[in-house]
Order: C-alpha cells, then sequence, then structure tokens
C-alpha cells in the first residue's frame, strides 16, 4: 500500500524515518526485551528516554536553564486553565487577544477564574489577520498578557509579537511549535499539543519560567499545579510513555537528519512559498488570510463556490491528498504543511490543483 499525502490539521503526518525506527523498536526497545509501551515508567530504561527528549528540547529551542520543561497530559485545552490557576494569582487580571476559536476558548476558560479581558480581536473577519495591538492596550496590573501564535484553523501567524512589556506573555505554540526558532525568553511560558509538529496525539509540551510557578490559587487541583509536576520531573503520575519516545525520535530527526530549526524554517518556506505562490497566481484558488499574517503552517483556500469545493476535496481524496477539506467556519479547504510533510508533497499538491483549475475554469 503506498502512503497518502496527509494534509490534516492534526493529529497529522510524522517523519518516515522516524515511524520505520519505532516500528524496528517495537518488540525491542534498544535490547531491553520490551516495547516503550509496556515498559515502567519508573524504570532506568524509560529514565533515560523523557531524561533524552528534555535535553534535546532544550538544545534544539534553545531554552534557558531558568525555564522548567514539563510533559504533561490534558490537550492544549487543559492549558487553558492551568495557565489561569497557575499564573492569574496577584491581580487577578488577564489580557487575551482572541485570534481564533482557540483563543476566544482559552479566554472564556480563563474568566471562570478571574478578570480575562479580551483585548482585541480579528472575528469581525473570520480571524482572517492578526489584530495589531500596542503596549498601551494592556493594562499594567495585567498577570499575563495571553496569544495563540499559529491559528490552526484559520491560516494566521504572528510575525511580529506583542509589546507586552514586563508583562509575562503566555502563548500556544501547538500548531508552530519546531517550525522555525523562536525566542523563548521573550515569553513567561509556551505550551503545545504535541500532535502536529512533535509527536502522536497525547503529549502536552509546557516551557514556563521557574519565577512563575509556585504561586497556584487554592483552589487549583493538585494535578492542575505546575509546581506539582516541576517538583516530580514529569513523573508524578505515569506519564505518556510512547508518544514522548516518539516525540524524542522526532527531536533527534530534526537535530540530525534536518539540521536545526535555521535549515527546519528553510524547508517550511519553501513549502509555503510553494502554494501560496500558487494560490496568488490562480484564477479559480484564492487564499483567505491577509499576505502579511499567513502562516507557514496552515493554508486554508476556496474556489467561491461550494459546490466546486466538494468536487476538489473528493477528487483530492481519491488522489492521495487526504484531509485537505477547510474547518466548518471558514469552508473550502485547508492544507496543513507541518515539519513532516515532505517537499514533493506540496509540489504534488500544487500539480494537482492546476489540472483540476484547467479542467473546471
Amino acid at each position: 500500500m503506498s502512503r497518502v499525502y496527509n494534509f490534516s490539521a492534526g493529529p497529522s503526518m510524522l517523519p518516515e524515518s522516524v515511524l520505520k525506527k519505532a516500528a524496528e523498536q517495537m518488540l525491542d526497545y534498544e535490547g531491553c526485551g520490551q516495547s516503550v509501551m509496556e515498559m515502567s515508567h519508573r524504570s532506568k530504561v524509560f529514565a533515560k528516554i523523557i531524561e533524552d527528549a528534555e535535553k534535546l528540547l532544550r538544545e534544539i529551542m534553545n531554552i534557558p536553564d531558568n525555564y522548567k520543561v514539563l510533559f504533561l497530559q490534558g490537550g492544549g485545552s487543559s492549558q487553558f486553565a492551568m495557565v489561569a490557576m497557575n499564573l492569574m494569582n496577584k491581580n487577578k487580571k488577564a489580557d487575551y487577544i482572541i485570534t481564533g476559536q482557540w483563543a476566544k476558548k482559552a479566554w472564556k476558560e480563563a474568566a471562570r477564574y478571574g478578570d480575562a479581558r479580551a483585548v482585541a480581536s480579528s472575528e469581525d473577519k473570520t480571524f482572517s489577520y492578526i489584530p495589531k495591538t500596542t503596549r498601551a492596550d494592556f493594562r499594567d496590573d495585567a498577570d499575563y498578557v495571553y496569544i495563540c501564535m499559529n491559528n490552526t484553523i484559520y491560516g494566521t501567524v504572528y510575525h511580529e509579537l506583542p509589546d507586552t512589556g514586563d508583562i509575562p506573555l503566555v502563548a500556544d505554540i501547538s500548531s508552530c511549535i519546531m517550525s522555525e526558532p523562536i525566542d523563548v525568553t521573550k515569553f513567561g511560558l509556551l505550551f503545545a499539543g504535541a500532535q502536529k509538529n512533535m509527536a502522536p496525539a497525547g503529549l502536552t509540551i509546557v516551557i514556563v519560567r521557574e519565577d512563575l510557578i509556585g504561586n497556584a490559587m487554592d483552589i487549583t487541583p493538585t494535578m492542575f499545579n505546575y509546581k506539582t509536576h516541576a517538583d516530580n520531573g514529569s513523573m508524578f503520575n505515569t506519564p505518556p510513555c510512547y508518544t514522548i519516545y516518539i516525540a524524542k525520535l522526532v527531536l533527534e530527526w530534526i537535530k540530525n537528519e534536518v539540521g536545526g530549526l535555521e535549515n527546519m524554517k528553510k524547508i517550511n518556506d519553501q513549502k509555503a512559498n510553494l502554494l501560496y505562490g500558487f494560490l496568488d497566481s490562480s484564477k479559480l484558488f484564492k487564499g483567505t488570510v491577509v499576505p502579511e499574517d499567513r502562516s507557514l503552517m496552515n493554508v486554508p483556500f476556496v474556489t467561491g463556490n461550494d459546490e466546486l469545493d466538494a468536487k476538489f476535496v473528493k477528487e483530492a481524496t481519491e488522489a492521495g491528498f487526504v484531509n485537505i477539506k477547510g474547518h466548518r467556519t471558514v469552508g473550502g479547504m485547508r492544507a496543513s504543511i507541518y515539519n513532516a510533510m515532505p517537499v514533493e508533497g506540496v509540489e504534488k499538491l500544487v500539480e494537482f490543483m492546476k489540472d483540476f483549475e484547467a479542467k473546471n475554469s
């Protein structure tokens, strides 16, 4: 059976070399006689896996020593409450920029625990742009400012971070983690569901500055307190062992095969330029995002005709370009071109789109 090109927004493609290595080690991980799926999370073998995963993540992302790296569960959505419970603890205030469905959900969740204010929103134009803000837009006594760095559904991304002064900046980087270099020191906290660029579903990465840990609200459940996991090396309870193992393999792939995040960005730029270049020249297809805020990872586009969109999705699927239907709030199509999507996959998609346009214009 030949493999399809999977343009899913997540869970998404994994590098083939990673899948092959995982398959080779499925029954016997490095001579220990068992699968990583079976081994105790308290074993020395797994302890090395999680230690190596953290070490690689710190090296590749250049994470400073005064930041903790946590391997958690609950998906990115659990962080909507965890961020508020752990960080909205001094003045009980936080400012949110609403750039899509996930930022909106995070804001609504935070509002259950304090004064969460929506500072700006791009909902007026179906989240097709990143709203501009200045330092004056944020309250001086806000405990943090929250953004969703890359908006999976709508295909926008922050190319320039908002100026928050000394207020800690919190960012959901679920759909852009590891896609390009990022200056961790500009953030108080970063988090990401791993199922787009790092691993299968089940793992959530949190990178949090140490001074923001240890002041959780009294109502915070033990499992929702960052201190619980920081103090126990992400081993307070049984972690998602196999997903952490796959994340380690992906990190090895980025370091050893790709050559780091600078090279990863060059490849991602190449893929995005191929697709956006075609959309900008096409007479049938058009992108839905303002050019200055386009994502490298998620590319939504439409024909302007619902029936033609449906025809394209059907024929694309039959041709091996799967999970390309757009989110219901945008319609049309969406090509998620995460790290593991090869350049060849985007080239072939563009060829298919050109052929479809010629036949349907």
